[in-house]
Formats: structure tokens, sequence, C-alpha cells
């Protein structure tokens, strides 16, 4: 039988969803910060938005799946339990570096702001927690863990409504931040439920024989599919096991809904990279291996300073223009990445010369500024690149 796709270090078909993800999110930024407030009551922003619900549950949930592979691969190479802790609690350290790193750098690209925005938390703050709370799954077997974080995610996201319904009045608000169901926060409740269904996902995956792969998907299909009709059902009955509770902000229901719908676009991504896609470039797949990076450049085009001039001004079909354009920009960025070479081969055909020229003066004025944009470009790939590639080893 045919086996998948494999990169060095990652699978082609996890590629893909994550880089459907960020399309996804790039279209629900743009319509977010350009469209007229009096437009966003119609149906365009409300699709745009209700689709773009599920980047963040994407990205946790193959963050969970990464941390997964992680653990597998610590595991059989025979790592201490209390190394293979350290590990997963390393990652959770350089995800909450990143996280604080790119709140620092809206912070200083918004002076004058409140001091409060540093301590925002997003979806990297979100992951580093998670991982930390997880990191003691690394003491189980990759087969335990399938059914210890599926158990654990289930836990969260039932939780959730009952966490809500808390006197946190007492609590600083940073700690609420992270535990909280909060609209404008990704607290634990109930965004860890992803990484942890994420970690059972990425447990079962390296727990098969590649040839059982196609298998695997199949029954991912559907039980997804399963999982949504229930819970849509669920939903709308007048059963329910709280006094109170929000289908947007903590409802399980919601939860599983949304990890019915992961299951399925990872099963259909996994049919489309190994039966569908041709060999060769994929701009969707693109995305995915840069995803950190177009998350953190477009963030402060898309709400920073740069784009003033569009913010909640753009009628529907200009915010869809805005989104081809940011969605274009995004991507000549991510290949600027991963295909610097090819992106200077190009340009000096059009007459950008690459080199430094001979006169020392100038010469010594250019070399500096390269090894200084050289030094800064690397260093911000950087933090992508590590936190994509280092999760996804195989072995």
């Amino acid at each position: 039988m045919q086996h998948t796709k494999v990169s060095s270090y990652r699978l082609e078909y996890l590629d893909w969803v994550r880089g459907l993800g960020a399309v996804i999110m790039l279209q629900g930024h743009v319509f977010h910060s350009f469209l007229r407030p009096e437009l966003k009551s119609g149906s365009a922003y409300t699709l745009s938005q209700f689709v773009g619900g599920m980047p963040p549950a994407l990205f946790l949930f193959l963050t969970g799946v990464t941390l997964a592979f992680l653990m597998d691969s610590t595991e059989r190479k025979g790592i201490p339990p209390r190394d293979r802790v350290l590990q997963a609690l390393s990652r959770s350290g350089y995800l909450f570096f990143l996280a604080f790193a790119f709140r620092l750098q809206l912070w200083v690209f918004g002076l004058p702001a409140p001091w409060e925005g540093l301590f925002k938390v997003d979806v990297l703050n979100c992951m580093g927690f998670s991982i930390a709370l997880l990191s003691v799954m690394a003491l189980f077997k990759t087969s335990e863990r399938i059914r210890l974080c599926a158990v654990l995610g289930l836990a969260i996201a039932l939780a959730s409504p009952v966490i809500s319904s808390m006197d946190w009045s007492g609590v600083p608000w940073i700690i609420r931040s992270y535990i909280i169901p909060d609209y404008n926060a990704f607290g634990i409740f109930p965004w860890g439920a992803y990484l942890a269904f994420g970690v059972s996902a990425g447990s079962v995956i390296r727990s098969i024989p590649p040839d059982a792969t196609d298998r695997c998907m199949q029954w991912g299909a559907l039980l997804g599919g399963a999982l949504i009709l229930t819970c849509q059902y669920f939903a709308n009955s007048s059963f329910t096991l709280y006094s109170k509770s929000d289908f947007w902000l903590n409802s399980p229901a919601q939860v599983l809904t949304k990890v019915g719908v992961l299951m399925l676009m990872v099963s259909l991504a996994f049919v489309w990279t190994r039966y569908g896609a041709k060999d060769g470039w994929s701009w969707i797949r693109q995305f995915g291996v840069t995803s950190l990076l177009v998350y953190w450049v477009h963030i402060e085009l898309v709400y920073g300073r740069a784009l003033w001039f569009l913010k909640d001004s753009l009628t529907v079909a200009q915010t869809v223009v805005a989104a081809v354009c940011v969605i274009l920009l995004m991507l000549a960025i991510s290949t600027m990445k991963t295909h610097r070479e090819k992106w200077q081969t190009v340009l000096s055909g059009l007459g950008w010369n690459f080199t430094p020229r001979a006169d020392s003066a100038a010469g010594d004025k250019e070399k500096a500024f390269g090894f200084v944009l050289s030094a800064f470009i690397r260093g911000r790939m950087l933090l992508s690149r590590k936190t994509e590639l280092a999760a996804d080893e195989h072995g």
C-alpha cells in the first residue's frame, strides 16, 4: 500500500490542515478589522466570523498532536520519565516566551498603550499553559495517553460552564484570564480541551502502523460526523446538565462539535494529500509550514497602525479584496522564508543587487546593513521554525 508522503519532519496532511486554518484566520481577522461597523450585522460578516472561529481550536488541537509526537519520540528513545516531563515543560516555556515576546512587540508598536496589554492571554499563552498542565502525560505510555487525554479533554469541556458560574471576584484578573471562559481571552476552560484532544489524536496516529492509517482516518471521519450530529441535537434540545451555559462561550456541545469538525478536516486532508493533490508545491501547505510567522506578522498588519486608514471603513466587496491581498502578501512573506534563494534569483533578474559593491565605504555600509537585516530575519524566522519543526520529529 502507498504510504503518505512525509517530509523530513512533518506529515503533509497536518501541514495542509494547519495551512487551511491560517487562510481562514486571515480572512476572519481582515473582516473583523476592516469592515464598516454598520455592516457587521449582515450575513457576510456573520459567515466570516462563524468560519473564523475554527482556527484557534485548530491550532490548539494540532499543537496537542505535535506534543503527542514529542512525548512518543522521547518514550521510544528510552529517555527517563522525569526528563520526558522536563522536555514537555521546555516546550511550554518556549511558547510562553513567544507569547510574551509577541505581546511586547504589539505593545511597543502601539505606544502609548495600557500596560495590561502585555499580559493579555492569547492563544500562544493558552498553548503554553495547557502544555505545562499536560506535561505529566509524558509519564505514561503512548497507548495510555490516548485514553487519558481524551478523558481529560472531555472533563475540561464539561467543567467549563461550572467554572463560569463560580465566583472569581477575589482572584487577580491575570489569573482569571488563564482559567475562566471569556470572550476576550483564551483560558484553559474550555480552550485547553482542544489541546488535550489533540494529544489523544496524535497518540493514535503514532500508535497505528502506516498501512492502517487509511482505516483510521475513515473511523475518524465517521466519529467526527457522529460528534457533530449528536452535539447539535443536544444543543438544540431542552435537555441540559447546567443551570446556565452559553453555547458560544463555554458549552461542551460547542467544544465537541468543533472537535468533530477537526476530525473531519484531518481525515479529508489526509485523503486529499494522499490521493488528490499533485506532487510539488502547495500554497495551502506553504501556509501550514510557516503558520507561526504568518500569525505573528499579520496581527501587526491587520490590527496595528500600518493599515489604520482601512479600519472600520470598507464595504463587503472591498473587504473581500483586502482579504485576498493580505493572504497573497502573507503567502509571499511565507515563501521568502522557505524559498529565499529563489526569491533572490527572481529579484536579481529584475535588477536588484544582493552583493556589496567593491568600494570600501559603500561596501562596508552595505555589509553592516545586510548583516543586521539578515540577523533580524533569521531570528524572527527561528521563532516559527523551532515550534513548528521540533515536535514533528519522527523516531
